[in-house]
């Protein structure tokens, strides 16, 4: 399967850090870190993304390096990009940010 990254407009959503960036695990039993194509440590952010309509869902969100994004703020991931996997059968979105910035800074389209 080609993965193509399909772009995620995060204007009309409110996205809070529910849970700080952690390293991410190629392999829980080892402890194996996992690394970009450049040799870099991923960090994966648990976020709560809500619509204009209350509807909720809680999405983990790659990105490096690591993030200063603590539990509780409110949030505006840049670049933010959906890849669809399959895998034995099973298949899922997964999401990657460029980076961060609290909701409602200058420039981040968070105002609109």
């Amino acid at each position: 399967m080609r993965t193509i990254p399909i772009p995620v407009d995060v204007t009309k959503l409110q996205i809070t850090c529910v849970k700080a960036a952690k390293p991410r695990l190629v392999n829980k039993d080892t402890g194996e870190i996992k690394r970009d194509k450049d040799g870099n440590t991923m960090y994966e952010l648990t976020l709560l993304f809500e619509d204009e309509f209350n509807r909720m869902e809680l999405v983990k969100v790659s990105t490096t390096p690591e993030p200063r994004v603590i539990a509780g703020e409110e949030v505006v991931p840049v670049g933010l990009v959906g890849y669809v996997w399959e895998q034995g059968g099973r298949w899922g979105i997964s999401y990657r940010a460029q980076s961060f910035v609290p909701a409602g800074s200058a420039g981040t389209g968070a105002d609109l």
